[in-house]
């Protein structure tokens, strides 16, 4: 792994989940790790809804847009977190894959989104607690 440690957060539509994951790794790992999400089949938008669940925790995203997914950007990332986009997702040696099964916040409202945003927060920070030796 680099000095600074990469991932890339990828779902279908790059809306709502790597969205909302990106910004809290970006967020709580104040900047210590690179970050980045795609999707294989992004969406024209973010979801309104994921919106308003990170506003909620001092989180804007509404600058955001989704991309598309590149065998670049998963070539310069170290770790890769799919979020529903199955085999549609390249796979290149010395990378390390996670799958988090997370539900679809889309078509969801706020209040269906909050719970999916939560264990996304829960998950990126013992994912920082892997990717950032203790004291940095």
């Amino acid at each position: 792994m680099s000095a600074k440690p990469s991932v890339l957060f990828v779902c279908i539509h790059n809306a709502g989940r790597s969205q909302m994951a990106a910004a809290y790794l970006l967020h709580l790992s104040g900047g210590r790790i690179e970050v980045r999400s795609a999707g294989s089949e992004p969406a024209a938008k973010i979801n309104p809804a994921a919106v308003a669940a990170m506003l909620e925790e001092g989180i804007d995203i509404r600058t955001e847009t989704p991309k598309i997914l590149t065998a670049e950007a998963v070539k310069r990332s170290d770790v890769v977190i799919t979020m529903g986009c199955g085999d549609t997702c390249p796979i290149f040696p010395g990378k390390r894959y996670e799958d988090w099964n997370l539900e679809d916040p889309a078509g969801k409202g706020v209040d269906s989104v909050r719970p999916i945003r939560d264990e996304i927060r829960a998950r990126v920070q013992a994912l920082i607690g892997e990717l950032l030796p203790a004291g940095d």
